[in-house]
């Protein structure tokens, strides 16, 4: 059974930075890219960013690019989001995913910038 278990998030100011993970079981993680999407109240899901299986390809939203940085470990399983120079926009709930769309994503964590 694919398992993701989102970590990480928080409440913070803007201009903050917070670092979420995600820990993946049931499947041979080095061999999937992985995603980060993410839904602000009230709207869809939204794609954030993606890495390839070995790590060497990485892909942001426009909304993000250059404030946000995507890494993984395949030793451990994990995939991580580093959030810096957060907005209040950048407000949602933060999930991992294999799959670009969010589809079978993780339960969540929640990221809150207000000031």
């Amino acid at each position: 059974e694919v398992r993701l278990v989102e970590s990480g998030g928080g409440s913070v100011q803007p201009g903050g930075s917070l670092r979420l993970s995600c820990t993946a079981s049931g499947f041979s993680f080095a061999n999937y890219a992985m995603n980060w999407v993410r839904q602000a109240p009230g709207k869809g899901l939204e794609w954030v960013s993606g890495i390839s299986s070995d790590g060497s390809m990485r892909n942001y939203a426009d909304s993000v690019k250059g404030r946000f940085t995507i890494s993984r470990d395949n030793a451990n399983n994990t995939v991580t989001l580093q959030l810096n120079s957060l907005k209040t926009e950048d407000t949602a709930t933060y999930y991992c995913s294999r799959d670009p769309t969010g589809r079978n994503r993780g339960q969540g964590t929640q990221v809150t910038v207000s000031s």
